[in-house]
C-alpha cells in the first residue's frame, strides 16, 4: 500500500482514507480530530524547539554586533612582589657586600574606549545580523510546515489503513459466504469441484491481502506515534477540506508574497546588499575616543603614583595585501548569487502550487467517477449473485464481480484522501500550512520574549537519562 506523504515536494499524491471512515461518523469512545492531532504533533516535536533555540542564538548575534557601537570599559587590579639580590665591592677596602631587596606593589586601572565614527560600517554589520535573524525566523516557519505536513500524512495514513483493513475483512467474510454456497451447490451436483477450488483460491488470496493490510496499519500507527507523540485513537475524518483556498493565480501570488522560503531568501538578499555597503566603506577613517586612569602604590615605601589620559584618535587602512578589494568582490559575488536564487525559487513555488491544484482537480473528478462506479458495481454484483443461484452464472463470475466492487471502493478511498491531501498541499505550497493559519490552540512563539532559561522539551530528560547523560 502506498504511503501518504507531505514531506516530498508537493508533487506527490497518495492513497487515502478508507470508505468506511469517509461515510461513517466518529467511533464510539475517544475520538481524535485532525486538528487535535496537528496540535499534539506541534507540541510534541523537538524540531520546533531546536529551531527556536537556533533563533535565540541568532538574536544574540545582533546584540554582539551592536556592542561594537557602544563604549567599552575595562578594569584591572594587580598585586605583586619584586625581589632581588645585589653584590657590590667597596672601593675603600675591596670587600664585597650582598644586599637583598623586596618590594610589594599594588596597582589598579580603568580604561575606556568608544568608536565614534567609522563610516557606518559597524552599523551595517549590525543590520546584516538583523536580516539573518529575520531569515532564521522563516526557517522556524518552514520547520512548522514540515511538522504539520508530517502530521497530516500520518493521520491520513492511519485513517486509510484502518478502512482498508475493514474492507479486507468484509471481503474475506463475503468470500467465505460464497465458498459455503459453492460447497452446498457442489454437494447437490449443480457445479463442479473446479468452482469450489476457485472460491478457495480467492479466499486464500483475500486472507493474504488482509494480513498485508494489517501489517501496513501497524506500521502507520508507529509512524503516527513518532510524529504526533501517541498512538491514534478513533480518528475522525475532516468535515471539509481546509477553507481559504482560492483560485490558482491568487494562491500563486500568495506563495510569492508569504511563503517562508521566499521570505527567507529576501532577507538573505537584504543581508548581502548591506554586506556590500560595509565592504565598500572598509577604508573609511575610524574616529575613536579612549581614556584611562590608574594608580600604583609601593606598600613598603612612600613611593606612589596615579594619573590618567584622554585621547581622540583617527586611523585608516591604506594597504592590506589586497584583502580589502578581495572582500568587496566576494561580497558582490555573494549578493549576485542570492539575487539570482530568487528566480528558481519563484519557479519552484509556482510549480508546487500548480501541481497541488492539478492533484486536487484529479481527485475531485476521480471521486465522482468512483462513486458512480460503486453504484454500478454493486448492482452488477447483486445481480450476478442471484443469477448464480439460478445456475445462469458461475462462481467465477460472482467472485470477479465482487473483486470489481472491492476495487471501486478502494478507488473511492484513494480519491477522497487525495482530495484532502491536495488541499493541504496547496496550503503548504503557498506557505499557509501553519498553526496560526489553521487556528490550532498552541502558544504563539514571540521572538521578542527571551526566556530566562531554556524551555523544557517533553521526553528529553528521560531520553538523556537513558543515554547516560545528566539532564540540565
Amino acid at each position: 500500500m502506498k504511503r501518504v506523504s507531505l514531506l516530498k515536494p508537493l508533487k506527490t499524491t497518495v492513497m487515502g482514507l478508507a470508505l468506511g471512515g469517509m461515510l461513517a461518523g466518529p467511533s464510539v469512545g475517544f475520538a481524535e480530530t485532525l486538528n487535535e492531532a496537528l496540535t499534539a504533533a506541534y507540541n510534541h516535536s523537538g524540531l520546533i524547539q531546536q529551531n527556536r533555540a537556533l533563533l535565540r542564538a541568532a538574536d544574540e548575534d545582533v546584540a554582539i554586533a551592536a556592542a561594537a557601537l557602544r563604549p567599552i570599559i575595562n578594569w584591572s587590579i594587580a598585586a605583586g612582589r619584586e625581589f632581588g639580590k645585589a653584590t657590590t665591592r667597596s672601593v675603600l677596602d675591596g670587600s664585597y657586600n650582598t644586599r637583598y631587596n623586596t618590594s610589594d606593589t599594588v596597582s589598579a586601572g580603568l580604561s575606556f574606549e568608544w568608536l565614534l565614527f567609522d563610516g557606518g560600517v559597524q552599523a551595517k554589520l549590525r543590520d546584516v545580523q538583523k536580516q539573518v535573524v529575520l531569515a532564521t525566523r522563516q526557517d522556524l516557519i518552514l520547520a512548522e510546515q514540515q511538522i504539520l505536513g508530517s502530521a497530516v500524512s500520518a493521520y491520513l495514513s492511519v485513517s486509510q489503513d484502518e478502512q482498508i483493513v475493514a474492507i479486507r475483512e468484509n471481503n474475506v467474510a463475503l468470500i467465505k459466504e460464497e465458498l459455503r454456497a459453492a460447497q452446498d451447490r457442489f454437494e447437490v451436483g449443480e457445479i463442479t469441484r473446479t468452482d469450489v477450488a476457485l472460491a478457495e483460491a480467492r479466499l486464500a488470496a483475500a486472507q493474504a491481502a488482509l494480513a498485508a493490510a494489517e501489517g501496513q496499519l501497524t506500521a502507520s500507527r508507529e509512524e503516527y506515534r513518532a510524529v504526533v507523540g501517541h498512538y491514534p485513537k478513533g480518528l475522525v475524518r475532516p468535515a471539509t477540506v481546509p477553507a481559504g483556498i482560492t483560485q490558482l493565480v491568487d494562491m500563486e501570488d500568495v506563495a510569492m508574497r508569504t511563503h517562508p522560503q521566499m521570505r527567507k531568501l529576501q532577507h538573505q538578499v537584504a543581508a548581502a546588499d548591506l554586506t556590500v555597503v560595509a565592504a565598500k566603506r572598509a577604508k573609511v577613517p575610524r574616529l575613536g575616543l579612549s581614556a584611562d586612569y590608574g594608580f600604583n602604590d609601593t606598600l613598603d615605601s612612600p613611593l606612589k603614583s596615579k594619573g590618567g589620559s584622554v585621547a581622540l584618535g583617527i586611523s585608516s587602512t591604506l594597504y592590506r595585501g589586497g584583502e580589502i578589494p578581495a572582500r568587496l568582490r566576494q561580497a558582490i559575488a555573494r549578493r549576485d548569487a542570492a539575487r539570482a536564487q530568487l528566480i528558481p525559487t519563484r519557479d519552484i513555488l509556482r510549480q508546487n502550487v500548480a501541481s497541488a491544484y492539478a492533484s486536487l482537480r484529479v481527485a475531485q473528478l476521480a471521486k465522482r467517477a468512483s462513486e458512480d462506479q460503486i453504484k454500478a458495481a454493486q448492482i452488477a454484483f447483486e445481480g450476478l449473485r442471484e443469477e448464480a443461484k439460478l445456475g445462469a452464472r458461475t462462481t467465477l463470475d460472482v467472485l470477479n464481480a465482487e473483486q470489481e466492487l472491492l476495487n471501486a471502493r478502494a478507488g473511492l478511498i484513494q480519491a477522497v484522501t487525495q482530495e484532502y491531501l491536495a488541499a493541504y498541499g496547496i496550503l503548504s505550497a503557498a506557505g499557509q500550512l501553519t498553526a496560526k493559519r489553521l487556528g490550532l490552540p498552541v502558544p504563539e512563539y514571540d521572538p521578542a520574549a527571551q526566556p530566562k532559561q531554556s524551555p523544557s522539551i517533553p521526553g528529553l530528560d528521560e531520553l538523556l537519562t537513558k543515554l547516560g547523560q545528566k539532564p540540565q
